[in-house]
């Protein structure tokens, strides 16, 4: 079926996704591991994605992506423009020690 099969099947204008996983922490022994998994899609698909962020997990940010067809990049942009603006629980993000959150997850 494929992205633009499943638009055109349902009447969508895009698609979403969380980003990936939230946002990763560093350590002094590993270093950082960040995530890649949305933008691996649309790197393999070759497909037009916005990203904005939608919230937090355990204190680390975590994003939306909206999937479009090709050419589609300025209803794309409304889209996470639109989401972005009724988002409006936004949070200050606070840098903790490693301890402090792993012991929270």
């Amino acid at each position: 079926m494929g992205i633009d099969g499943a638009l055109d099947k349902f009447k969508l204008d895009a698609l979403i996704a969380p980003t990936g996983s939230a946002a990763w922490s560093t350590n002094l022994l590993n270093g950082a591991t960040p995530s890649q998994e949305v933008r691996a899609w649309q790197r393999l698909l070759d497909i037009p994605t916005s990203t904005v962020p939608m919230g937090l997990i355990f204190g680390l940010p975590i994003g939306i992506s909206f999937f479009g067809r090709a050419w589609s990049e300025p209803k794309l942009s409304k889209l996470a423009y639109a989401f972005k603006q009724a988002r409006t629980a936004r949070r200050r993000l606070l840098l903790q020690p490693m301890a402090k959150l792993l012991a929270s997850a």
